[in-house]
C-alpha cells in the first residue's frame, strides 16, 4: 500500500469503530498486525472511560497459503491474541461459512479484500463479504490502481488492465445501491493504490 492508503485506512478504523475486521490476503502480515494495532488503541480508549466495559475486538485474516515462517511471526507477535487466521480460499464455500460464523459474534464489521486481484475472484468475494459490512462502514478494496498502469506492470500475473479488481468494484456498485463509493477518500488521497475501492455501505 502507498502511506496514504495506510493513513485512509486507519482513519476509517479510527472513525468506524469496528469490532472485527476481516481481511483477505495475509502474505507477511504486515496488514494484520497494522490493524489489530488500531484495534488495540481503541480498546485502550474505550477502557479508559469504563473499566467494565468487556471489549473483543478482533482482526480475522484469511488466506490461502500462510506459510509457516509468517505465521510464526504474526503469533510471536505481541498483538497475536486479537489476530485469528484462517487458511484456504476466501471464495471456498467450507471457508466462507468458517467466516460467517465467526463474524456472528460480532456487531459492527469492516471488510479488507486484498488477496487474488482478477475480476472473477474480486467480485465473488464482494458478493461474498460485502453483506457483512455493517451500515456506515466499508468494504475497502485493494489494488485497484491496477486498472490504471500499463500491462508490464503486471507480467507474469493473471489481472492486467481489463481483468482487474476495479472492474470487479464497479459492476458490484451498479447492482448494489446499499454502497457507494467514498470519492472523498480518493479526492483527499489524490494518488492511491486503491482508487474507487474504498466503498462505504450507506444502507
Amino acid at each position: 500500500q502507498f502511506p496514504q492508503d495506510v493513513f485512509a485506512i486507519q482513519q476509517i478504523i479510527l472513525s468506524t469503530k469496528p469490532d472485527l475486521i476481516i481481511e483477505t490476503g495475509i502474505a507477511h502480515g504486515g496488514s494484520l498486525i497494522s490493524s489489530a494495532s488500531m484495534l488495540a488503541l481503541l480498546d485502550y480508549c474505550d477502557s479508559t472511560k469504563s473499566k467494565n466495559l468487556e471489549i473483543n475486538r478482533m482482526v480475522l485474516g484469511i488466506d490461502i497459503d500462510i506459510r509457516d515462517h509468517n505465521k510464526k511471526e504474526i503469533l510471536d507477535h505481541d498483538l497475536a491474541h486479537k489476530i485469528k487466521m484462517i487458511e484456504g480460499s476466501s471464495i471456498d464455500s467450507s471457508i466462507m461459512n468458517e467466516v460467517f460464523d465467526y463474524s456472528s459474534n460480532f456487531k459492527k464489521k469492516l471488510v479488507i479484500l486484498d488477496s487474488n486481484h482478477t475480476y472473477d475472484h474480486v467480485i465473488k468475494e464482494l458478493e461474498i463479504y460485502a453483506p457483512l459490512v455493517s451500515i456506515d462502514s466499508y468494504c475497502i478494496v485493494c489494488d485497484t490502481a491496477i486498472a490504471d498502469m500499463p500491462n508490464i506492470f503486471h507480467e507474469n500475473r493473471e489481472w492486467n488492465t481489463i481483468n482487474n479488481p476495479k472492474k470487479a468494484v464497479r459492476e458490484f456498485l451498479s447492482e448494489n445501491k446499499d454502497f457507494e463509493s467514498d470519492i472523498d477518500i480518493d479526492n483527499r488521497l489524490l494518488i492511491s493504490s486503491n482508487p474507487e475501492g474504498y466503498i462505504k455501505r450507506i444502507k
